[in-house]
Order: structure tokens, then sequence, then C-alpha cells
């Protein structure tokens, strides 16, 4: 089908994500993608810095990826998990428990991001309820938190900042504290604590698990707070008796420098979700690790944990991510996220005193430009576009995760092309 006619139909029929459906932004059609390139209908190549949405870590058309797929695929794409199991499943789930922080030994395989931390929220209640402990429904999180689109997950986003307010009267009210103050790369400051620990210390009774990104909050504001603070909320859940959930499934598998952004802090949560990169980008997938403390709680007199999606445990899913892990096991990622930060570093740090701009800051294969009012997103993105890069701003920031892969010349590209916009000041 012509270029033209394809991108109408797809105006006409299709609701793409956080847009219009009667007025939406502009689409691109997408004809191929190999490394850090995405290839467009009119033959124009855009080099990525988005990973997709932060899921592909190894690039496009990876030959390991893609074999992985093949080979599953010519022996079945899928069975229920009801009842049945197989190679590709058990092997991710040992894989990801030898990665994993200390203590999280048991995985439940769940279909999207969202969807895993929907089930570490059902087994923190199912968890106190299975150990004869009424009451303890609510969740404790920090403003400026973002965990997916399902209504559990909405219920722990930013209520009044982040992009659910809408559905704030239907959602369940959970209690929050302030963002986390502390900057990475400051000194910490222990009383960035006390709003939420005087919450915990409240509401304990209450208060099932507490929820964070750790390290950095994804699309809640791209923000980076200090490590420290996380061994302080460790500390607080096990002095009142509450669970902690990690929600690993932006900073999982090597952005942040680390493995997982809780390593920055040396802590281990509960339960931790993990997606986006799990397959490399390559269909979705997603996991929530328990420890084994958890895994009996939720099970113990008898009790079934009561959530089973359709496609868990996909086995086409789980042998791309598989390899994928095998990939990363190698270690290679480390130089290179080490390589990209340097790059973004020497791009982007220097914007800061750009007229319009209230902060840059980087940290690992992670580059963010926080404006000082929200951007022109058709705009700028018509203008990346003509400069050879794919870059999707939202809000107020002007973002860069670019593939593990991409070189110092498509670090170069990607940062080049944010300057030029905040010079021309497309960004006001």
């Amino acid at each position: 089908m012509e270029s033209e006619k394809l991108l109408a139909l797809d105006r006409e029929l299709l609701w793409h994500p956080y847009t219009s459906m009667t007025n939406p932004l502009k689409c691109r059609q997408v004809v191929g993608a190999r490394g850090t390139r995405l290839k467009l209908a009119d033959g124009r190549e855009l080099v990525d810095g988005m990973s997709s949405w932060w899921c592909a870590i190894h690039g496009y058309n990876h030959p390991r990826l893609n074999a992985a797929a093949k080979r599953q695929i010519d022996a079945f794409s899928h069975v229920m998990f009801g009842g049945l199991t197989h190679e590709p499943a058990v092997m991710l789930g040992q894989k990801l428990v030898r990665m994993a922080p200390k203590g999280l030994e048991r995985v439940f395989l769940a279909d999207s991001g969202s969807v895993s931390v929907e089930v570490a929220l059902k087994m923190a209640i199912q968890y106190w309820r299975g150990r004869g402990i009424n009451g303890k429904n609510a969740l404790l999180t920090v403003r400026g938190g973002y965990h997916g689109d399902t209504f559990g997950a909405m219920s722990v986003c930013d209520p009044v900042n982040g992009m659910h307010h809408l559905f704030r009267g239907s959602l369940q009210e959970q209690f929050f504290a302030p963002r986390p103050a502390c900057r990475f790369d400051s000194p910490f400051d222990p009383e960035s604590l006390a709003p939420i620990r005087e919450l915990a210390e409240k509401n304990r009774r209450r208060i099932a698990a507490l929820i964070i990104e750790p390290v950095v909050q994804g699309a809640g504001g791209m923000w980076f707070y200090h490590p420290e603070y996380l061994k302080g909320l460790r500390e607080i859940c096990d002095e009142l008796g509450i669970l902690l959930i990690f929600d690993e499934i932006a900073t999982g598998f090597g952005r942040t420098k680390k493995l997982f952004a809780s390593q920055w802090a040396g802590v281990s949560p509960d339960i931790m979700c993990v997606g986006k990169a799990l397959t490399g980008g390559y269909m979705t997938l997603a996991a929530t690790l328990a420890t084994k403390e958890v895994a009996e709680g939720v099970s113990s007199g008898g009790g079934v944990f009561m959530h089973g999606p359709t496609f868990m445990g996909n086995p086409l899913a789980c042998a791309v991510a598989l390899e994928s892990l095998e990939i990363l096991g190698e270690g290679k990622w480390e130089g290179d996220v080490a390589r990209i930060e340097k790059g973004l570093r020497d791009g982007l740090l220097p914007l800061k005193g750009c007229e319009g701009v209230a902060d840059a800051r980087v940290l690992g294969a992670i580059g963010v430009i926080e404006t000082q009012k929200p951007v022109n997103l058709e705009a700028l993105q018509d203008f990346f576009v003509e400069k050879g890069v794919w870059i999707r701003p939202f809000s107020n920031l002007v973002y860069l995760m670019p593939p593990f892969m991409a070189s110092e010349e498509d670090i170069g590209a990607l940062t080049g092309a944010v300057g030029e916009a905040l010079s021309r000041g497309l960004h006001l």
C-alpha cells in the first residue's frame, strides 16, 4: 500500500498512545530497522534516541535475537501456562533469579510492565492476608512516580501532576510522600526521608507495601535521586512491617550503569518488577520477582495467587528474553553505557545555560533536558526528523535513551540535534 494511503487509513482507524483520536499527532511509517537506524517509507533513516520507549537496548534486527525467535517459532510459539510448562520459561526464570538482587528467588511471568506492577501490588496485599493480618490494603509511594496505565498501577502514579489525574475519582486513594528531593549528584540529606517516614509510621497498619522506581523516576519526570534514599526506605519498611517493591521496568538491565538501579544502593526489595528491555524490544514480556518469604505468605494455608494472564510465559517471548539476557551477561553493555554516558554529558550538560532550560542531567545511558515549560511536541519532532534523528519529547522533557550499541557518531547526532533545537528556541 502506498505510504500516503496507509497513513490516512492509520489516522482514520488507529488510536495511538497519548494522543487524540480525532486530531492525532503526526505519524511516520517505518518500513525497516537495523542497528540504531529506523528506515522510513520515504527512504530517510533516523538515528533512534528512544530505544523504542527504552526497550530496544541491543538495537534492531539483532542476529542472535532473530535466531532465538526463529528457533522457538519452529518448535511452538505459544501454549497455555496453566498446567503446562516449557524450557524457555524455566531457563528464563533461572536466569532472572541469578541476575536479580539477592533474595529474589520466585518469578511470576507477566504480559507487560503495567501488568507486572498489578501483580506486585496484588502479591503485597495477598501476602498480609495470607499471614492473617487484615486491613493492610493501601500502598505508599512518592510523587513524581509512574508505574503504568492499568488501574492499580495508575493509583500509585502521581495523582496531581501525573498523566492519570483525569481518573483521580475512580482510583483507590493511596498515600503519597513528596518526591525525593536529594539529587543523585548532590550530598545526601537524611532529612529527605522524614516525610515518608512520618506517613509510614502514621499509617503502618493500613499500608501493605511501598512502591518506588529506584534512583530514576521515568515518565513521571526523569528525575535522578540519591541512592541513600533507597537504603532509608529499606530501613523504614523493615522497622514498620511494610513490604518494599522496586519498579525496575525502565531502569533494569543496565540503563543506569548498574544491571539494576537498586544496586546503586546495595539493597534488595521484597518484590521487583522488570519489563521493557527484558526481550531487547522484540515483544512484550515482563516479570515480577519476589522473595521466598513473600511467595510463602501468599500461598500460606493452601492459598493460590489470583492472577493468570492468557499469554503468561509465552515461549516465543521467553526464548528471546533468555537470549537478550545472555547477551547482557557477556558484559559488553558496561563499556557501551559508560561510552554513551560520556557522549551525553559532553553534548547535553553544556546546554543547561540555554534560555528556557531548567536543568540538564545525565546518568548512564539516560540524558535529560528539562525545560521551564512544556514543549511543542509536534514542532520539535518535525525538526528532529529533518535532522535525521528520532527523539520524542514529552511535557517539559527532551530526553535521550539510545540503544546500548549507539556509536559516538550516533550520540553526537542526537545531542547535536537537541542543541540546535534549543539554540533556535524551538522549545520556547
